[in-house]
């Protein structure tokens, strides 16, 4: 690991500030991601601003109806709070299918939407990864690309970009969920950013992942009142726990007398962000609720599906596990 500085931030202004003032510094909350990928050499901070100590750990009711979550509320305690289990289901489940127990109590909110893929070829600093160094080309596309994207990519972007996931359960249902970032920046400006505009597309510029500036915190996620219907989250991946979505679905179903009447649906494992569903949710809403209307659901959210030889698999198994959750969503 190379040498870095460090400091604790006294408040929220001041580590914006912080991070504005030293090019190459990074904040840093739980670490459960940064300091695996500083030790793999990917990461490189000159400088660390501790943020876990600042007073944003709260989960409060907003006048609305809805939740504000700070962004140092612990995966752990998020999907304990009563009002995330019995509001907000959907975003619950994703978090227990996350990663262990001793990562979830040490893991933020807001790291958990900015931890970066787990692409083999990004963590290994000795292959060519254009997120990891923009222009050196992409390994996966001619290597094992088993866990790889399958939505928002094409070989063309995959060349000069990225087809990489991610790994994030969490932002999967809060996608589906319509959640909002808060922000801060060194000199108290504030904006909210939607989730889905959130991530940025992996094509000139695949190192850009998301729509922070570099000196911008995110200080709360702030969910919408609950909708209306059952809610899911189904995960599949390649052993019972602790292990990486190969593909994952969060669904909100508003069924009454046989008939949908709304949806809300996010995939996850099957592209460089949260992929909202929207196809999907054309063909659900209104419709009966049944098998025939779940497959074509399904049908119409991988059509544009894209596999790179290791990874076609991922277009059936997607249909398959989109189309059992829909099911299970009606029959909770």
């Amino acid at each position: 690991m190379r040498p870095f500085t460090y400091e604790r931030a006294l408040d929220m202004r001041e580590a914006a500030a912080a991070v504005a003032a030293r090019p190459g510094a990074k904040f840093i909350a739980g670490g459960t991601n940064l300091l695996d990928l500083m030790k793999l050499g990917v990461e490189r901070p000159v400088h660390l601003v501790d943020i876990s100590r600042l007073p944003l750990a709260g989960i409060d009711e907003t006048e609305d109806g809805g939740l504000r979550i700070g962004a140092q509320v612990r995966n752990s305690a998020l999907a304990a709070d009563p009002r995330v289990r019995r509001s907000y289901p959907v975003l619950a489940r994703a978090l227990l299918a996350g990663a262990s127990g001793q990562l979830r109590n040490k893991a933020s909110t807001g790291g958990n939407l900015l931890q970066r893929t787990r692409c083999f070829y990004f963590t290994n600093a000795a292959m060519p990864c254009n997120k990891r160094t923009p222009g050196s080309g992409c390994a996966a596309l001619e290597g094992f690309n088993r866990i790889h994207a399958i939505l928002g990519v094409d070989r063309a972007i995959g060349e000069r970009g990225c087809i990489c996931t991610h790994p994030s359960d969490m932002a999967v249902a809060m996608m589906a969920l319509d959640a909002t970032l808060e922000t801060i920046r060194p000199d108290g400006g504030t904006r909210r950013l939607a989730l889905d505009g959130f991530y940025t597309a992996p094509d000139e510029r695949p190192d850009l992942e998301t729509a922070l500036h570099a000196d911008e915190m995110i200080t709360a996620v702030v969910l919408p009142p609950p909708l209306p219907g059952r809610q899911l989250y189904l995960k599949v991946r390649d052993r019972a726990s602790y292990a990486f979505a190969l593909v994952s679905v969060a669904a909100v179903l508003d069924v009454s007398d046989g008939r949908i009447r709304g949806s809300r649906v996010a995939m996850g494992g099957v592209a460089h962000k949260p992929w909202r569903m929207v196809a999907a949710e054309q063909v659900l809403d209104g419709a009966e609720a049944n098998d025939a209307t779940f497959a074509a659901a399904a049908d119409a959210a991988l059509r544009d599906a894209q596999g790179f030889g290791h990874n076609d698999f991922k277009i059936e198994l997607a249909k398959r596990t989109l189309r059992r959750a829909l099911s299970d969503a009606v029959n909770v």
